[in-house]
C-alpha cells in the first residue's frame, strides 16, 4: 500500500471516528443546481480556465439530461456584474481581479452550447460566491417543494462549495457530484471533496445522481 493510500485511511479513520462523514441521504424532491457552467472557466484563454472544465461539463450534460427527462426543477447560476468596476462586490473583485469576466457583455460570463438553460429554467445571477447569497434561490426552491439540491459546477473549492454550505443551512439536502465538478489544481478539488463530505454534504458519485433523478 502506498503512503498516500495509507495517509487517506488514517484520514477517513479519524473523522469517522470522530462522527463526521455520516450520510443526510436523499430526500423525496430533488432539484438540480449547476453552479457557474461558463465560458470562462471552459475557454483556455481565460484566466480562469480549468484543465478538468470539459470532463465536468460533460457530467452535467448527463445529469441535465436525467433532470429534464424526469421534470425535475433545474437552476442555473452565473456571477454577474454591471461592469468592470464589478461594484455589486468591490472587496470580491479586489480579491480576485478576473472577475472582471463576468462583467455585463463579456462572452466569457455565458453558457456553453452544451450546457445552456432552456426554456422555464431558473437563471440566478449572482455577486458571490453562494448561489444563495442576496439571491432569490431559497424561496424558489423551498416554493417548488424541493429538500434535495444536486449540485455540479465551478469551481468546487468556491462557488461549489460556498453553495453546497448553504444549501444545508437553508434546510436542504446537498449532493455534490463528484465528477460534475472541477478546479484549477487536483489538490484543492480532492481536499474539498473531502472536506464537504465530512461535514456539509452527500459527495455522490454521477451514476448515482442520475439514477436517483431519474426516479430510479
Amino acid at each position: 500500500m502506498s503512503d498516500d493510500a495509507m495517509h487517506s485511511g488514517r484520514l477517513d479513520a479519524d473523522y469517522v471516528g470522530a462522527g463526521f462523514a455520516r450520510r443526510l441521504g436523499w430526500g423525496t424532491r430533488p432539484a438540480l443546481v449547476l453552479v457557474d457552467p461558463v465560458a470562462a472557466y471552459a475557454v483556455p484563454s481565460s484566466p480562469l480556465f480549468l484543465a478538468t472544465a470539459q470532463a465536468a461539463l460533460a457530467a452535467m450534460v448527463a445529469l441535465l439530461a436525467a433532470a429534464r427527462a424526469a421534470r425535475v426543477p433545474v437552476a442555473f447560476t452565473a456571477v454577474r456584474y454591471a461592469d468592470e468596476s464589478c461594484a455589486e462586490a468591490p472587496l470580491f473583485a479586489a480579491k480576485v481581479p478576473a472577475l472582471t469576466a463576468f462583467a455585463t457583455g463579456n462572452p466569457l460570463g455565458d453558457f456553453p452550447a452544451q450546457v445552456t438553460p432552456a426554456r422555464g429554467e431558473h437563471i440566478v445571477h449572482k455577486h458571490y460566491a453562494s448561489a444563495f447569497a442576496g439571491t432569490a434561490l431559497a424561496p424558489w426552491l423551498t416554493a417548488a417543494g424541493v429538500d434535495t439540491v444536486v449540485l455540479g459546477g465551478f469551481s468546487t473549492s468556491g462557488c461549489v462549495r460556498a453553495s453546497a454550505v448553504d444549501a444545508l443551512q437553508h434546510g436542504f439536502r446537498p449532493m455534490v457530484v463528484r465528477e460534475a465538478c472541477a478546479d484549477r489544481d487536483p489538490g484543492p478539488h480532492e481536499a474539498n471533496l473531502f472536506d464537504l463530505d465530512a461535514k456539509y454534504a452527500d459527495v455522490v458519485p454521477l451514476a448515482d445522481a442520475v439514477a436517483r433523478l431519474a426516479g430510479d
